[in-house]
């Protein structure tokens, strides 16, 4: 089973890939065009050119997953833009994509601890 834990790196690449490539392929593709090792562990995300699939690609230290979810109904909207071949998300905005939202406005905020003891009130 592929776990996503707060630990992992998770790259998004920018541009959309023809979704025709395996895992030899994506791999290839993490190390020439996004600069990263395949073996590092790190989550690779890819979209489709029609933004109606993605495909995720990890190393777990044995082997590749290779996992792809397509839509039934709409697209991906949100992809990342710009001059860089990928950016990096934090898990919580990982699962948002996913789920074909919008990381950037619909995740909830970062946890943060709590400053202070806690006060009972009674």
């Amino acid at each position: 089973m592929l776990q996503i834990t707060p630990q992992m790196r998770i790259l998004v690449a920018v541009e959309a890939v023809d979704f025709r490539k395996g895992i030899d392929s994506l791999a290839e593709l993490c190390r020439a065009k996004l600069n990263a090792d395949p073996f590092s562990g790190c989550l690779f995300v890819f979209r489709s050119r029609r933004a109606t699939s993605i495909k995720v690609l990890v190393y777990d230290g044995q082997g590749f997953w290779l996992a792809t979810k397509r839509l039934s109904k709409g697209r991906f909207r949100w992809w990342p833009q710009g001059e860089e071949p990928a950016r990096a998300l934090r898990v919580h905005q990982a699962q948002v994509l996913l789920a074909a939202g919008n990381p950037d406005i619909d995740a909830a905020p970062v946890w943060r601890k709590v400053s202070g003891p806690v006060k009972d009130f009674v």
